[in-house]
């Protein structure tokens, strides 16, 4: 069996993939590794229902207690594990996509996403069969052994005021610096997603006017044509109502891409210069280090770099910016999808509280907006995909070794050059960043040309 685990929890097409059963099984998983009680959310995926129900049927048949959340964001999840004392939090989501898809991701009892190894032992809980599979190997073994039963079942159990307490918490964030949005507009799309339920109550709460689309939802419509990833009706409403920013969503809000009132994107490394440097300038910025991913634009380093900031640089995926925040103590690391984990805050990606913080840092500057992002310029960068036969092959062949040299020994610092294999597909991404767009795409070309002789 291939590994279950992705890079955020098990995903798959809904019924197809994803099935009751398998829900049910990570459902008992998450008991017998994690402890009684659960918290549970979802976003607003038609399937979270069906997918929920299972869940909640594993956890209560291993004699958990499941904690239900309903519709809310994956960082409120987080967030909820601490604040009522759970063993671990389950999220029903597939993020950012389409919705026939859904997802389980798991967070421990601090709120953070579980270690590899902890994630390899439910998978061999499941394929065993789940707790089901357990007593069965027991009993064959000729020990006694059972199912939980009568008073021994556990119980589910709402969380009245889910969203609640999250809108509570990321809106305290901002308060305690003393800072409020007074006279700031906002343009919202909360992508047919969990956000629908907080943001744009989290915002007027901290004295903003919010003009918000897509925050309704039917189970179908999430992430589509919408949101983070589809910024065309963020736009938009931005010329329709002369808002001093844009914020959109993706479906289970753990991520968030801005925009200024001339259109310019504000993704995840823009945002997090912006943080970086008002954290800096306020003395709280923990070894003056910030975390991102070998993908961070070439400008963001330069930027960091101006500000007398280091830059780590970690394998792409947020779980791998965590786990070097946490080993180095740092408070700040993000992706340029959006993602961004902000310690002093939450435990995970948090969408409203760095968009939230961003305004803060944004509206202590005495800068509009599109000042402010004026702190970082992104390098042109270029992206060619490479089918090849072989995807390790790459870094060990002499030709593309002296095609990336002659290219990086151009560009100097004023260029990058990085090659990275597909985690899923037999394909190499040659990944080019120049001054201009034209260097940036004839070196890529240039590179790409010699990895395709290898397929």
């Amino acid at each position: 069996m291939a590994r279950l685990f992705g890079t955020d929890g098990v995903r798959g097409v809904a019924n197809v993939d994803l099935t009751c059963q398998l829900a049910y099984m990570l459902g008992q998983a998450a008991v017998c590794f994690m402890g009684k009680i659960i918290v549970v959310g979802r976003d607003t995926r038609k399937s979270g229902d069906m997918l929920q129900g299972a869940l909640v049927a594993g956890i209560t048949s291993a004699g958990g207690a499941a904690f239900l959340a309903d519709v809310i964001p994956t960082p409120g999840v987080a967030l909820l594990v601490r604040q009522v004392g759970a063993d671990g939090g389950i999220v029903i989501s597939a993020s950012h996509n389409p919705p026939e898809y859904n997802g389980i991701k798991f967070f421990d009892a601090q709120g953070f996403k579980l270690p590899d190894a902890v994630e390899d032992e439910i998978q061999q809980f499941v394929e065993g069969g789940g707790l089901e599979g357990m007593v069965e190997a027991v009993r064959a073994q000729g020990d006694e052994a059972s199912m939980p039963a009568g008073d021994m079942v556990g119980i589910a159990y709402p969380i009245e005021d889910a969203c609640e307490l999250y809108i509570q918490h990321a809106v305290s964030s901002v308060r305690q610096q003393g800072v409020d949005f007074t006279g700031m507009t906002v343009a919202l799309d909360t992508g047919h997603g969990a956000s629908s339920l907080t943001s744009a109550e989290a915002l007027t709460r901290l004295g903003a006017t919010v003009h918000v689309i897509n925050d309704d939802f039917d189970g179908m419509d999430i992430n589509v044509n919408c949101g983070s990833t589809h910024l065309e009706p963020l736009r938009d409403l931005m010329a329709q109502t002369g808002a001093d920013v844009g914020i959109a969503h993706d479906g289970d809000a753990d991520r968030v891409m801005m925009m200024t009132p001339s259109g310019t994107v504000i993704d995840g490394d823009v945002a997090e210069a912006v943080l970086a440097i008002d954290m800096h300038q306020r003395g709280c910025l923990d070894g003056d280090t910030v975390v991102s991913t070998v993908m961070a634009n070439l400008g963001f380093v330069h930027a960091m770099r101006d500000h007398g900031i280091n830059v780590v640089q970690t394998k792409v995926g947020d779980r791998y910016v965590l786990e070097e925040m946490r080993s180095g103590g740092y408070k700040i690391g993000g992706e340029q999808s959006g993602h961004m984990i902000l310690l002093d805050y939450n435990s995970t990606g948090d969408g409203l509280v760095t968009a939230l913080q961003f305004l803060a840092a944004v509206r202590r500057s005495g800068q509009s907006v599109e000042q402010a992002v004026s702190v970082m310029t992104r390098f042109p960068q270029e992206l060619i995909n490479v089918r090849v036969a072989d995807k390790s092959a790459v870094s060990e062949d002499a030709d593309v070794a002296a095609a990336v040299l002659a290219a990086q020994e151009q560009l100097g610092d004023s260029g990058r050059v990085l090659l990275r294999p597909s985690g899923t597909e037999p394909v190499v991404r040659v990944m080019v960043e120049a001054q201009t767009p034209q260097m940036a795409k004839a070196h890529a070309q240039a590179i790409a040309e010699v990895v395709a002789r290898l397929a």
